[in-house]
């Protein structure tokens, strides 16, 4: 079940700042703040999923168009490409270490990383 008292609802609806990058009607892309890599980059979605496989599940087709379109502008803005590479994640319950309970995709890049 979706907690609307979660970090990335209170800072959609304002109630914490954020570094933000790029931000759509489906999505908000800002800076990490406790980042793993010189470029450190969360993209949430505004719906409320609590985690891809119910993002994927539930979500309408435009939605999930409308958050890839917004990950691919956010890495655009970040000024990653194919050259210099970057890293796209979602981690998927608690099992894989999300700790906020809200859809979100990690990129990260700057550096050559490691597998």
């Amino acid at each position: 079940m979706y907690d609307d008292n979660n970090v990335f609802a209170k800072i959609l609806r304002g109630e914490i700042p954020c570094k933000k990058i790029y931000e759509d009607d489906y999505a908000l892309a800002f800076y990490d703040i406790n980042p793993k890599a010189p470029i450190h980059a969360l993209v949430i979605t505004k719906g409320k999923y609590t985690c891809y496989t119910d993002f994927t599940g539930k979500a309408s087709s435009e939605e999930i168009n409308g958050y890839n379109k917004a990950i691919l502008k956010t890495v655009e803005q970040l000024g990653l490409s194919e050259d210099n590479g970057f890293r796209l994640i979602f981690n998927n319950g608690k099992a894989s270490g999300q700790e906020v309970p809200h859809l979100h995709a990690h990129i990260l890049g700057g550096k050559v990383m490691p597998f």
